[in-house]
């Protein structure tokens, strides 16, 4: 059970009238349906779901090792827990983009996107990456385009072309990209303002900013993405970083000093996650194995 208002249809729609709007969207990365909550109480846009981060959490790294079922049913658990609109990293289609799209809207997503490296594929910000041509990418945009059943699915093309051929290959994928379908581009990997602004003058689409932290891309910060004209930024990996540095951070302590005494300040309060977890709406009246109020603890 969760307390949310919107279905699917109206988070979808709502998303597309926030595009139109012309303000920059923001979407944090959600590695769990619980940080997914914490994203819509604070008041954000919405919420992604980055492929290289359910890699991450299952131990491996993000060269295409996971599946469609493994990434549509965990991107199903975020999703349903807020009304924001999620949209998750589809990594290259998973071999047939028809399914994919089938099975994400079917998921409750709001939207996925694609890119265009081969099925061996690496974090759009490491070296050496592989593309496959641009003739294929607009047939998987085209299949992808004409899987999906609700026009509000939003279907991004990401490139990951500027480091691997060069910033005016990267244009002239993107306009081939647009005339296949494509509601919104994702250019990878772009290096600053320079760029980022280059890819606006050519583009008639919905563009995504992708504001991962130790990558290629310089941290641009809302307003000079606004400025730039860009409709969404994400920021794909930020919360399972966060969340890792300060669990190993904690461990250490523990294993060193023997309790988490000198830890205590940096974790989240019982009474904090009761709250989050929406705790007291779960309360049956004069039940008292489920009667709970969060008042008293900490």
């Amino acid at each position: 059970m969760h307390f949310t208002k919107k279905n699917t249809q109206e988070k979808r729609s709502s998303f597309v009238e926030s595009l139109k709007s012309g303000k920059l969207l923001r979407f944090p990365g959600a590695y769990n349906p619980l940080s997914a909550k914490l994203i819509s109480e604070i008041g954000f846009d919405g919420v992604y779901i980055s492929g290289g981060v359910m890699a991450n959490d299952l131990g491996l790294p993000d060269i295409g090792l996971t599946t469609l079922e493994q990434i549509s049913y965990r991107a199903s658990q975020i999703t349903r827990v807020t009304d924001l609109p999620t949209i998750v990293d589809a990594d290259t289609g998973f071999k047939d983009c028809k399914k994919t799209i089938s099975t994400l809207e079917t998921k409750g997503l709001a939207g996925c996107h694609i890119e265009d490296q081969v099925e061996q594929k690496r974090c759009g910000h490491l070296d050496n990456k592989e593309l496959i041509s641009k003739e294929d990418m607009v047939i998987k945009i085209k299949d992808a385009v004409s899987a999906r059943t609700d026009k509000n699915f939003i279907i991004i093309a990401r490139t990951d072309a500027n480091s691997v051929e060069g910033l005016d290959k990267t244009i002239d994928r993107i306009k081939a990209y647009e005339d296949a379908g494509a509601d919104m581009i994702f250019p990878e990997a772009m290096k600053d303002e320079s760029e980022f602004e280059k890819v606006r003058k050519i583009s008639k689409r919905y563009l995504l900013a992708n504001m991962t932290e130790f990558g290629k891309s310089k941290l641009l910060n809302k307003s000079e993405l606004e400025k730039l004209g860009y409709n969404l930024v994400i920021y794909p990996v930020t919360t399972q970083r966060l969340a890792m540095k300060n669990v190993e951070d904690g461990l250490k302590s523990i294993f060193k000093n023997g309790d988490q005494n000198n830890i205590i300040d940096n974790m989240q309060t019982r009474k904090r996650l009761y709250e989050l977890v929406e705790y007291e709406k779960y309360n049956t009246p004069d039940n008292k194995i489920t009667d709970f109020s969060t008042e008293g603890h900490e």
